[in-house]
């Protein structure tokens, strides 16, 4: 691995990913804490008691599932950066914004996902969640484009086609996205299945996607 040469003064590749660490963790933080424990008053039976926390947990069901598709999702993303920057050697001022920019959207997920999981059918917030992830997909895209244009910035052992998977697995993403978003139109509730459906799709294209043969020959016990 090439050594960590940054172009600015104490702003190594290492500061940018302890931050970028520290911003997930954050994030997935507050992410649960968007789900609030409902709270029943009066004089009940123990049946009904019982019975109106049900109803109540039913009640919270499209936010529980917001936070698995966006907590899954984060997982996702974050192993994502990882692995590109794996492959980065050092940083400069550009590369630097564009993570700012990466780690912005990131950051909005807490309130997308509790607007989704608050009004899972009304197209806004369908729009403003899907919108949210494009975002995310984008601005790791322009991270993919610069660094691959600045070969300067790239560690010993590049390997484009692992990398040309990733980036081909976020223009997935983003497809998937910008389609949810236009199907909005027609019915939020269709959207809100494919953001369903991309949960299954995600982390095992993030399990299976980015293993070159040799690594998965080295995971199988192959010599």
């Amino acid at each position: 691995m090439a050594t960590d040469h940054s172009s600015i003064p104490g702003l190594s590749k290492a500061r940018l990913e302890a931050l970028t660490d520290g911003i997930f963790a954050t994030v997935m933080t507050i992410l649960v804490l968007t789900l609030s424990v409902p709270v029943i008053t009066g004089p009940l039976t123990s049946a009904q008691l019982a019975s109106e926390v049900l109803v109540d947990i039913e009640a919270l069901a499209p936010n529980i599932l917001g936070y698995v598709m966006s907590f899954l999702l984060l997982i996702t993303v974050w192993i994502s950066h990882h692995n590109v920057f794996h492959y980065i050697s050092s940083v400069d001022r550009p590369l630097l914004w564009l993570n700012a920019a990466f780690l912005l959207t990131v950051g909005f997920i807490p309130f997308s996902t509790a607007l989704l999981g608050r009004y899972p059918l009304v197209q806004l917030p369908v729009v403003i969640y899907g919108a949210n992830i494009f975002g995310i997909s984008l601005s790791m895209q322009a991270i993919l484009a610069y660094t691959a244009r600045n070969k300067a910035f790239v560690a010993d052992g590049w390997n484009a086609r692992i990398m040309g998977r990733i980036s081909l697995l976020w223009r997935i993403g983003m497809i998937i996205y910008a389609t949810a978003i236009l199907l909005s139109f027609i019915s939020p509730a269709i959207s809100f299945g494919v953001y369903v459906a991309a949960l299954f799709f995600f982390p095992l294209s993030s399990i299976f996607g980015f293993r070159s043969k040799q690594e998965r020959r080295h995971l199988d016990g192959v010599k």
